[in-house]
């Protein structure tokens, strides 16, 4: 997650409070969704930008975690997210989703 982006996320937990954010991430790969969860979560692991040893405590979910996906009209969902649904690994995003907010939210 690049500085700017980490900038917006601790305006808005500011603004609106924690418990009125959820954040939904879209990255192809486990690991990246992970990364930029551990940030919003617990802070930046790179203590390099406005996140640095700030934990949001940011409920996340990747959008094709089954949370999500039941939200979305599945029209909707098909037409923007099933096609990328079907080349990525979803059940090992999940996973890593899931590792994190278990590591990170009380």
């Amino acid at each position: 997650m690049d500085l700017e982006n980490q900038k917006r996320v601790k305006d808005f937990e500011a603004e609106y409070g924690r418990e009125n954010i959820v954040v939904i991430l879209g990255a192809a790969e486990a690991e990246a969704a992970g990364l930029t969860a551990e940030t919003v979560m617990g802070g930046d692991p790179t203590f390099a930008g406005p996140l640095a040893g700030v934990e949001l405590k940011l409920l996340t979910y990747h959008v094709v975690e089954n949370e999500i996906k039941e939200l979305i009209d599945p029209d909707v969902y098909d037409a923007e997210i099933g096609m990328m649904e079907m080349v990525l690994d979803v059940d090992e995003i999940a996973e890593e989703m899931n590792d994190i907010r278990e590591e990170f939210l009380d």
